[in-house]
């Protein structure tokens, strides 16, 4: 039984052209406005991406100090 978001989505992508791009434009701009709480959850979902990354030797940490050098720098 398929899910309501997998209807929406099968739906949407049955409309003309046009109407997919009014709706796509819709959609973009309600990513403009979120909630605190949608922030922080988008915020929190990062953070997690980051740390199983760097975890997983994915990507390097970088030093305290070349950070604060290059914000320096780049403020300067």
């Amino acid at each position: 039984m398929p899910t309501v978001r997998n209807k929406i989505e099968a739906e949407a992508l049955n409309l003309d052209i046009q109407a997919r791009a009014r709706l796509a434009g819709k959609l973009l701009m309600s990513l403009d406005d979120p909630s605190v709480s949608e922030v922080e959850q988008l915020w929190l979902n990062e953070a997690e991406r980051r740390l199983e990354e760097y975890r997983s030797g994915k990507c390097q940490g970088v030093p305290a100090s070349e950070v604060f050098q290059r914000a320096i720098a780049d403020l300067s």
